[in-house]
């Protein structure tokens, strides 16, 4: 998927993830699209929530076998 800027939290765990990610789209525009790349498997539940919560898209998350890692894309408002 074609993204704009990427963040790497691989091997962090929760709530990690999430709060660099909070970080990171602060520094974006809107309309840009983060790929998040991260091996919590906590990001499945916690991904959904936090972007319904923050009013950011998320586009998809989806298992990147040969890394063994989720790529995020999140759409920031």
């Amino acid at each position: 998927m074609n993204h704009d800027e990427t963040l790497d939290v691989f091997g962090l765990i929760c709530p990690l993830p999430i709060a660099e990610t909070a970080k990171k789209v602060k520094t974006m525009k809107s309309g840009m699209v983060l790929e998040v790349i991260a091996t919590d498997e906590g990001v499945k539940a916690d991904f959904p929530s936090w972007c319904e919560n923050t009013g950011h898209k998320l586009l998809e998350i989806t298992w990147d076998e040969s890394e063994e890692a989720f790529r995020i894309y999140i759409k920031v408002k």
